[in-house]
């Protein structure tokens, strides 16, 4: 079931069912009362990633406090996807528009990793998922998906599930066309990753290449910026091998 685009949705980290009243947070309280200038009564979507999605009342129990009161479900939880998305951190802005757009293209766990030639800087957990919330209440997403922890990228390999296949966009392929080497995978446990603006080092590369579970994509014949190769390989692997298809 698609979303409702017609009505505002608020992300709440409270459990949600029929007849619960859930406190709206400070932030939450001045968009609705002086972004929206809501009126009581008027009806919002809300959901928090676990109960689906609920049709809501906003009522002013005072003047400098809302509560939602939830009517009925709208859309029952998706099953979390389960493409693990791998970035390497990109220069504020850029970053952000890539935590949004890999929301919005369907990774369930956001793991940003360190390389070699990584510009970019976490300045925290929680910008990213308060980007990623922003982004799932603008596009209609109901599952939202995990921030972990950055690690370098050299650890993570060496801990990696080797079930989980490895799918990472290598600048330097000869090839051009990533459709053939996708429909080779049989593999259903996927993770993309994302290098840096700078690209992996050669001593990246050769770690990648050298291990089992990892499998190396071209992306056409031009070279693209980190954030839209990020959009580019989540829609043809969405595509060929993932809940597009």
């Amino acid at each position: 079931m698609r979303a409702n685009f017609r009505m505002q949705r608020l992300y709440t980290p409270h459990d949600l069912a029929t007849g619960a009243d859930v406190p709206a947070s400070e932030d939450q309280f001045h968009y609705l009362a002086h972004v929206l200038r809501a009126e009581p009564g008027l009806e919002i979507l809300t959901f928090n990633g676990r109960d689906g999605e609920f049709r809501a009342r906003i009522d002013f129990p005072t003047r400098k406090r809302i509560t939602l009161h939830v009517l009925d479900q709208t859309r029952p939880q998706p099953v979390q996807p389960d493409l693990v998305y791998l970035f390497a951190p990109l220069k504020v802005g850029r970053m952000d528009y890539l935590v949004q757009k890999a929301v919005e293209m369907g990774a369930g766990v956001l793991q940003p990793v360190q390389t070699q030639h990584t510009q970019g800087k976490i300045g925290s957990i929680e910008k990213i998922e308060a980007n990623v919330i922003e982004a799932a209440e603008q596009c209609g997403v109901l599952a939202v998906p995990d921030v972990r922890p950055p690690q370098k990228l050299t650890d993570l390999l060496a801990t990696w599930d080797g079930n989980r296949r490895i799918i990472y966009c290598d600048e330097g392929d000869e090839g051009q066309n990533p459709v053939p080497v996708l429909q080779g995978i049989s593999e259903t446990a996927l993770a993309l990753l994302i290098g840096p603006e700078g690209g992996f080092s050669e001593e990246e590369r050769t770690l990648l290449r050298a291990l089992p579970f990892v499998t190396a994509i071209p992306l056409g014949p031009r070279i693209l910026r980190a954030d839209t190769a990020a959009v580019a390989a989540l829609a043809v692997v969405q595509a060929v091998l993932g809940d597009w298809k």
